[in-house]
Protein backbone atom coordinates (compact mmCIF):
# COMPACT_ATOMS: atom_id res chain seq x y z
CA UNK A 1 0.00 0.00 0.00
CA UNK A 2 1.12 3.65 -0.59
CA UNK A 3 2.18 6.30 1.94
CA UNK A 4 -1.33 8.03 1.45
CA UNK A 5 -3.11 4.01 2.05
CA UNK A 6 -1.64 3.88 4.86
CA UNK A 7 -2.00 7.52 6.71
CA UNK A 8 -5.74 6.58 5.88
CA UNK A 9 -5.85 3.43 7.08
CA UNK A 10 -4.04 4.27 10.28
CA UNK A 11 -4.76 8.15 10.67
CA UNK A 12 -1.14 9.48 10.87
CA UNK A 13 -0.04 11.98 8.42
CA UNK A 14 2.41 11.44 5.59
CA UNK A 15 4.66 13.58 7.39
CA UNK A 16 4.45 11.56 10.66
CA UNK A 17 4.98 7.94 8.66
CA UNK A 18 8.26 9.35 6.59
CA UNK A 19 9.30 10.88 10.25
CA UNK A 20 8.56 6.94 12.06
CA UNK A 21 10.73 5.74 9.13
CA UNK A 22 13.42 8.28 9.55
CA UNK A 23 13.41 7.06 13.35
CA UNK A 24 13.52 3.34 12.62
CA UNK A 25 10.21 2.42 13.41
CA UNK A 26 9.04 2.01 10.13
CA UNK A 27 10.28 -0.05 7.27
CA UNK A 28 9.21 0.61 4.14
CA UNK A 29 9.85 -1.67 0.41
CA UNK A 30 10.89 1.06 -1.73
CA UNK A 31 9.60 0.17 -5.19
CA UNK A 32 11.44 0.30 -8.53
CA UNK A 33 10.10 4.31 -8.78
CA UNK A 34 11.38 4.65 -5.31
CA UNK A 35 7.91 5.36 -3.53
CA UNK A 36 7.47 3.42 -0.41
CA UNK A 37 5.52 0.16 -0.30
CA UNK A 38 3.64 -0.48 3.01
CA UNK A 39 2.10 -3.97 4.26
CA UNK A 40 -1.03 -4.25 5.94
CA UNK A 41 0.83 -5.25 9.45
CA UNK A 42 1.96 -1.58 9.03
CA UNK A 43 -1.39 -0.49 10.38
CA UNK A 44 -0.62 -1.94 13.42
CA UNK A 45 2.73 -1.18 13.97
CA UNK A 46 1.78 2.78 13.57
CA UNK A 47 -0.82 2.49 15.96
CA UNK A 48 1.87 0.51 18.32
CA UNK A 49 3.92 3.24 17.58
CA UNK A 50 1.44 5.82 18.61
CA UNK A 51 -0.13 4.36 21.59
CA UNK A 52 3.73 3.83 23.31
CA UNK A 53 4.42 8.05 22.11
CA UNK A 54 0.70 8.95 23.77
CA UNK A 55 2.29 6.76 26.98
CA UNK A 56 5.34 9.13 26.57
CA UNK A 57 7.92 6.38 25.35
CA UNK A 58 10.86 8.60 23.25
CA UNK A 59 11.44 7.41 20.12
CA UNK A 60 14.84 5.19 20.77
CA UNK A 61 12.44 3.25 23.85
CA UNK A 62 10.06 2.15 20.68
CA UNK A 63 12.30 0.94 18.00
CA UNK A 64 13.15 -1.51 21.02
CA UNK A 65 10.20 -2.66 22.33
CA UNK A 66 8.45 -2.61 18.77
CA UNK A 67 10.54 -6.13 17.68
CA UNK A 68 8.38 -7.27 20.80
CA UNK A 69 5.04 -6.32 19.87
CA UNK A 70 3.35 -7.97 16.98
CA UNK A 71 0.07 -9.38 16.01
CA UNK A 72 -3.13 -8.20 14.46
CA UNK A 73 -4.01 -6.41 17.83
CA UNK A 74 -1.16 -4.15 19.56
CA UNK A 75 -0.38 -6.16 22.14
CA UNK A 76 3.17 -6.91 23.19
CA UNK A 77 4.68 -10.11 24.03
CA UNK A 78 7.05 -10.46 26.96
CA UNK A 79 10.77 -9.99 25.61
CA UNK A 80 13.55 -10.36 28.92
CA UNK A 81 15.60 -8.19 26.58
CA UNK A 82 14.17 -4.66 27.01
CA UNK A 83 13.17 -4.85 30.64
CA UNK A 84 16.15 -2.78 31.96
CA UNK A 85 14.92 0.12 29.12
CA UNK A 86 11.58 -0.24 29.92
CA UNK A 87 12.25 0.19 33.53
CA UNK A 88 14.34 3.23 32.83
CA UNK A 89 10.97 4.58 31.07
CA UNK A 90 8.77 4.11 33.65
CA UNK A 91 11.39 5.36 36.57
CA UNK A 92 11.74 8.89 33.74
CA UNK A 93 7.30 8.84 33.98
CA UNK A 94 7.44 8.56 37.64
CA UNK A 95 9.49 11.48 37.88
CA UNK A 96 7.45 13.74 35.10
CA UNK A 97 4.26 12.61 37.08
CA UNK A 98 5.38 13.84 40.00
CA UNK A 99 7.14 17.04 38.76
CA UNK A 100 3.76 17.45 36.81
CA UNK A 101 1.90 17.01 40.26
CA UNK A 102 4.03 19.55 41.87
CA UNK A 103 2.80 22.06 39.03
CA UNK A 104 -0.80 21.08 39.34
CA UNK A 105 -0.51 22.19 42.97
CA UNK A 106 1.04 25.26 42.89
CA UNK A 107 -1.50 26.09 39.97
CA UNK A 108 -4.55 25.13 42.37
CA UNK A 109 -3.15 27.08 45.34
CA UNK A 110 -2.90 30.32 43.23
CA UNK A 111 -6.11 30.00 41.68
CA UNK A 112 -7.59 29.08 44.80
CA UNK A 113 -5.93 32.42 46.63
CA UNK A 114 -6.59 34.48 43.31
CA UNK A 115 -10.33 33.53 43.72
CA UNK A 116 -10.24 34.38 47.69
CA UNK A 117 -8.82 37.87 46.82
CA UNK A 118 -11.46 38.66 44.20
CA UNK A 119 -14.37 37.70 46.94
CA UNK A 120 -12.93 40.25 49.11
CA UNK A 121 -12.91 43.00 46.85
Amino acid sequence: MSIGELSQRSGASPRMLRYYEQQGLLNPVRGDNGYRRYCPDDVTTVAQIRGLLDAGLPTDAIRQILPCAHGSEPTIDPCPEILSALAHEKERLDERIRHLSTSRDTLDRYLTATHAALQRD
